[in-house]
């Protein structure tokens, strides 16, 4: 019986991490943690009766105690409670699905620990890679990557681990408001930047996949799970999204994964990596499909992509900066505060305006944070 912790239960891969719990029947969920939706985590308890939940939120975490006094499972809050959970002793595997770079201090601890990490969490390694991967090596704990671009990669590799990568090639929907223009863009509203065309996701990485900042991100976390350099990695927009991702090696051929639009297939390859499971759902049928189309991405128009690719050059605290604006603006943008537009406005402020650091401590990647949430609020709110 595999055991296993989440963080983030609730969410989106945390909720499908779960459904191919119950498909499987051979995982044991020790541990949950979710931010505040206390109704669906309470029906999470009483299904799969967790030893351990953390609720961020303090006031959630007292409500919900009272809902499941009837149950064995402790309830506790706040950053030591997600600690709490990542560590626990009777599992193997910390799935870490939440959202931000809350995710960052957990998955050290249960690096530490000597967990697996099945990462979901792009922030992680978009803000702290310099960190986690040095100590993930020093404590012999695999990453298994979860996004389904990264699992795409990882998958690619099987075999050829000896062989050298001329290429990784990252393949993106191109979103909802793929071929629009500069113009189109100014008239989007949360509504129209929350309608993907294949993939059925949380909100806010939905408009970070409007933005392609999403595939910024996926660019920086892609350069330090796979040792690559920023130049080998190229973003491919491939609308129907059946090429989840390629490596290109040095004598030019192209391994790719091919598959479904199913973010289950690389949590399940995640948890039980090397083994393939039998999983339910569509196939991919290629005479359906039909025909496969590739564009070059716009970066004019879609400006996060090239930010992205700028603040990893620059490196240091400067990623930092990138999802941290990002995240902030994101936020103001679904609360109707800012245009769509602004999104990028801001990254690009921040990173023209907040203070660089060239070697962040952890400690320094979280107060960069907290600096340029403050200088959002000074000049944007």
């Amino acid at each position: 019986m595999k055991k296993i912790a989440i963080l983030g239960s609730t969410g989106s891969i945390g909720t499908q991490t779960l459904d191919i719990v119950r498909e499987q029947k051979d995982i044991e969920v020790v541990a949950l943690a979710a931010g505040s939706n206390i109704t669906l985590l309470e029906q999470q308890i009483r299904e799969f009766s967790p030893k351990l939940v953390c609720v961020f939120k303090e006031e959630a975490a007292e409500a919900l105690k009272i809902k499941i006094a009837d149950t064995d499972t402790k309830v506790v809050s706040k950053m030591e409670g997600l600690i709490e959970v990542a560590v626990h002793p009777e599992s193997e595997i910390l799935v870490t699905a939440i959202v931000g770079m809350m995710g960052i201090r957990p998955t050290v601890a249960a690096i530490k620990a000597g967990k697996k990490i099945a990462l979901a969490n792009k922030e992680t390694l978009v803000t702290a890679g310099h960190i986690i991967i040095p100590l993930a090596k020093e404590y012999h704990v695999p990453i298994l990557p979860v996004d389904s671009e990264h699992s795409a990669i990882f998958q690619s590799l099987q075999g050829n681990e000896s062989n050298r990568i001329e290429k990784i090639l990252l393949t993106a929907s191109g979103g909802p408001f793929r071929g629009k223009n500069a113009e189109d863009l100014a008239e989007m509203k949360v509504e129209d930047a929350l309608k993907h065309p294949n993939w059925s996701m949380g909100r806010k990485i939905t408009i970070d996949s409007s933005t392609l900042v999403n595939k910024g991100l996926e660019v920086m976390e892609a350069k330090w799970l796979f040792g690559v350099e920023l130049d080998q990695i190229e973003v491919v927009v491939h609308p129907q999204s059946v090429i989840h991702s390629a490596v290109q090696y040095e004598d030019g051929a192209v391994i790719a994964q091919l598959g479904t639009p199913d973010m289950r297939l690389p949590i399940q390859y995640a948890l039980y990596y090397p083994e393939r499971r039998k999983m339910s759902g569509k196939r991919l049928d290629l005479f359906e499909l039909g025909s496969l189309t590739f564009e070059r991405p716009d970066t004019k128009t879609f400006r996060g992509l090239a930010l992205a690719y700028d603040a990893m050059r620059k490196g240091g605290s400067q990623p930092t900066v990138f999802n941290a604006a990002n995240e902030r603006a994101v936020a103001m943008f679904l609360d109707r505060r800012i245009s769509y537009p602004q999104i990028t406005e801001i990254i690009e402020d921040c990173m023209e305006h907040v203070a660089y650091i060239s070697d962040p401590t952890l400690d320094q990647v979280l107060e960069t944070e907290q600096a340029v949430y403050e200088y959002i609020g000074q000049k944007w709110a």
